[in-house]
């Protein structure tokens, strides 16, 4: 049955060599990385973006603008195969009237699933072309959280590839340290016994 002593490598004993204390320190600071630093690089890059798109949001909000209008035509005749996700729509003529200036019709997007008649709601740029509404503070939070998770994950993939490099170097630098020690001992174990 094989025993496994604990922090060997830390203590001084005859059969310890220098690539067993680097590995031994390699292993502390990657154990270090990966609890410490990848965590806290995926906090910082993802508070980082969340600032970016909250101040894309805060601008698209003030140049777009939200008009409730009444789908009057061009709805597809088929309705999309997924008729649950509202967020993928399709082209259709909407009308609606703003007050003081009249009666606007044009062809703007609309959810899928919207039939003629249903009142929807549409964004306009400043231009008055038809624009996808502004993300909202949740699509600015999973933006955050989506870029934060890659972002450590990401930083803890740089950490493990670099220790796993770092492992191939130290065991060609054991085999060699052998490969010595035994070219200074081999001898003394093949020459013959009196």
């Amino acid at each position: 049955m094989r025993t496994r002593v604990l922090g060997w490598r830390w203590r001084r004993n005859p059969l310890r060599r220098r690539s067993d204390v680097v590995e031994a320190w390699t292993t502390l600071l990657v154990a270090v990385l990966l609890v410490v630093v990848a965590p806290l690089v995926g906090v910082a890059v993802g508070l980082h973006a969340h600032s970016e798109a909250q101040a894309v949001a805060v601008a698209q909000r003030s140049e777009r603008h939200k008009v409730h209008a009444v789908v009057v035509g061009g709805t597809p005749e088929r309705l999309p195969a997924v008729q649950g996700d509202r967020d993928h729509g399709y082209q259709a003529k909407v009308t609606w009237t703003e007050h003081g200036k009249g009666k606007h019709t044009t062809t703007a997007r609309v959810p899928a699933g919207t039939r003629v008649g249903d009142a929807v709601d549409v964004w306009f740029d400043s231009k008055g072309r038809s624009v996808a509404p502004p993300p909202d503070d949740v699509a600015v939070w999973q933006h955050t959280v989506t870029i934060g998770l890659c972002a450590g994950g990401g930083a803890a993939g740089v950490v493990l590839l670099g220790y796993a490099v770092e492992r191939r170097i130290a065991l060609r630098h054991r085999l060699t340290e052998w490969e010595r020690e035994w070219a200074d001992t081999g001898p003394r174990w093949n020459q013959p016994r009196a």
